[in-house]
Order: C-alpha cells, then structure tokens, then sequence
C-alpha cells in the first residue's frame, strides 16, 4: 500500500478532492489530503491550512483577512511547495494529485515541480488543453483537461476525476525502483534535434555499448531545461551537448529557446561535457504565416507543416560562437569542444538548403576568437552527421569519464 498526496483548496474545491481521495482510497492506497485554501474547509483534511502556511512562513488568517485573492494564492503557493518538499524528505508519500482552476494549478504544479522525476504527478486542470509549458517546466507532471469546470460533481467530473484518481493509483503501483545493473550505469546526457539525429543516434549506440546509460533530450527549449535541471541536480554524470540550437532561438526570437542559462549546469557542476555546435545554422518558428514580418527576406525551409527553419546570418552564428565559448569559459570541470568544419546540420551539408560556408566559418572563428586557453577544441574536416564525427566525440567523453 502507497500513500498518495491530494492537493488542493478545500474551502472552494472541497467535495472534488474528497471524491478523488475516496476513489484512490478504493484501489487500496493510503492518502493525505492537504488544504492549501485559506478559508475554513468543507472537508476535514489530514493536513491543515494553517500547518501548510507555516511550513511556508505564511499567516493565513491574516492572508483571509486581508482579501486579497492573487496574494493568497501566491504565498500559499509558496507555502504549498514547502509542504509538499518537506513531506517528500520525510517519505511521507509515494505519489502526488491535484485539481483545480487557474489558482489551484498554479498552487499544485508549483507543488509538484519540487518532486524528482520519477514521482507520480497528475494535475486535473481548467487549463490543460492550452499553454501548460508555465506548470509542467522540467518535470514530469501529466496534466488531465477537466472538460467541465472543477466546480461540483456531475456524470462528467465524476468520470475524469475518477479517471485521475485511478491514473495515479496506477502509477503508484507500477513504479518500482529500475533493477541494480540499470542504477550502477553510469549515466549520460545528450541532446538531439531531428537534423543531428543520425549522429546522436551513433554515438549513444556506442556509448550504451560501453555500458553507459544515455538520456536524449530533445533540444525544443523545454528539453535542454530539463537536462540542465537533471545536471544541477547531480543524476548526470557525463554530458553529450551536440545540439546547442536552443541559443539560435534565444538569441533571434525562434520559439523554442532554452532561455540564458543554457550552458552553464555541467560547467557550474564539473560534470565533464563534450559540446558541439548542433542546428546552430537555423531559428525554429511554427507555421510559416506564424514567421516574423521582420524576418520577411530571410532564408526559411519548411520542416513540416507545423515547423519552420529560418537561416542563421553570418552576423548571428558570430554572436552565437561568443555566446557559446563565453558559457564554456566558465566550466569547472573537464570540457572539450567538437566543431564540425563541414556542417553543423542535416540541412547544412553541401547541396543542402541551409548549406552557407560563410555562416559557418563566421560561426567558427568566434568560437576560436573567444574560447579560453585550456579548453581543447577539435576541428574535423567532417559534417556533424558523418559517422567519423559521432564517434570521435563518444569516443571522447568515454576517455574523460575514465579520467576525471
């Protein structure tokens, strides 16, 4: 039997969150049912309001006095993910639910993001089919659309609200820590992006064959956060940094930016990198009437119906080398940098759409320019999806792992 966390404000949300919890009591788990509203509750909860505001420094008669909605609903957030981390040191629970509107998803993804991976997350919200990207972040929280509002119960709450509750009994149960051979691999990071694929693809086969465990992060702005938590973290102990596009879009306005940390976990850490310039020819927007006015003379290549690639100018892939050589400047750690000298994409290779030496060399001599002494870079008269270049940096990374 596991003990599943219930979220949520029981002063509005009340019978909802009872109903959840009584489901899951039913598949045999135990429950806490947490209050983080800050008015009397209509339901008794196993953990108060009050206990919930003090884990967070929070008065929260003082926040039901005072009125004012958006206040209380930031500082019991606050107080919330306290609770919750607090709760987690303590293995209290095995598992986490949540429902809600607009304050109670930001109060209980809020909660949830202090979990690792890995903890059962299910968030049952008003706002689940539109932008979740602000209550998922890094983590690993499935978010149910509630259909009807989270107000009542009805044939149609009833069923997704059981359908929640039953999700996170499920995961509960089939979570089992991975088997002794699988913990004691050590474990890589690497980044892919659809044109770097063939290469990624080589090198984590070699290096899984080398008895490594290797976690592919897609590089759509969402995926190199996510690494980068893991990395802060610690999980990661080696890391494959092929594709840095994400900073293409940082720095041009493409929508799928890693924001301007990007770069800085394994270096800050120590943890050992091998980094590459990856799908930094091109800018990531959605359909093509989606695109810029601003950029209206540029280059674009039609990915899919849904994804646009605009050219990176030789005055980008400058700053670009800057950026980049700047972020690994700052390592702690054992960092080497691979430039491909004949493509830095799929798209980017001789007879290609994107195919411009001049970017590209623009790209490369601001990395030679501004990258520190100390920091080994190897140039290959090769593109980066060439087979030779793939290993060459697998092969590398193995070499420092066994170093450091």
């Amino acid at each position: 039997m596991a003990t599943i966390l219930v979220v949520g404000t029981l002063d509005t949300k009340g019978r909802e969150l009872a109903y959840v919890r009584d489901v899951i009591r039913q598949q045999g788990h135990d429950t806490l049912l947490v209050d983080v509203g800050v008015h009397a509750p209509t339901v008794q909860p196993d953990i108060s309001r009050e206990e919930v505001a003090e884990a967070g420094g929070v008065d929260v008669a003082g926040l039901a006095a005072i009125g004012d909605r958006g206040g209380a609903v930031t500082a019991m957030t606050k107080a919330a993910a306290a609770m919750v981390r607090n709760l987690f040191a303590e293995d209290r629970f095995q598992g986490i639910i949540s429902l809600g509107g607009s304050a109670g998803t930001t109060i209980g993804t809020a909660a949830m993001q202090e979990l690792p991976v890995g903890v059962p997350k299910v968030m049952v919200s008003t706002l689940a089919s539109g932008d979740t990207r602000p209550y998922v972040g890094t983590k690993d929280i499935t978010m149910m659309y509630s259909v009807v509002d989270v107000s009542g119960l009805n044939r149609v709450s009833r069923s997704i609200l059981g359908n929640a509750a039953h999700a996170v009994s499920g995961m509960v149960a089939g979570s089992a820590a991975p088997p002794t051979e699988e913990r004691d691999k050590p474990l890589i990071a690497a980044t892919m992006f659809g044109v770097t694929t063939p290469c990624v693809t080589l090198a984590r086969e070699y290096l899984e064959g080398q008895g490594y465990e290797v976690l592919v992060f897609h590089a759509t702005g969402s995926g190199g956060q996510a690494m980068e938590a893991l990395i802060s973290d610690g999980f990661v102990d080696g890391v494959l940094d092929i594709t840095t596009t994400e900073w293409c879009d940082e720095l041009v306005g493409g929508v799928l930016a890693a924001g301007p940390h990007r770069l800085e976990a394994a270096a800050l850490k120590g943890t050992p990198q091998v980094v590459s310039v990856g799908a930094l020819d091109m800018v990531n927007f959605g359909p093509r009437d989606s695109v810029p006015e601003r950029f209206a003379d540029r280059l674009f290549y039609q990915h899919n119906p849904t994804v646009t690639l605009m050219r990176t100018t030789p005055q980008e892939c400058a700053e670009l080398g800057r950026i980049i050589a700047e972020k690994l400047n700052g390592t702690t750690g054992l960092t080497k940098l691979f430039i491909p000298l004949r493509g830095v994409s799929m798209i980017d290779a001789q007879g290609q759409p994107f195919y411009d030496p001049g970017a590209d060399k623009a790209l490369f001599d601001a990395l030679r320019g501004h990258l520190r002494p100390g920091i080994e870079r190897i140039e290959l008269d090769l593109n980066i999806n060439d087979p030779e270049f793939a290993l060459a940096m697998a092969k590398e990374l193995e070499r420092m792992l066994h170093a450091d």
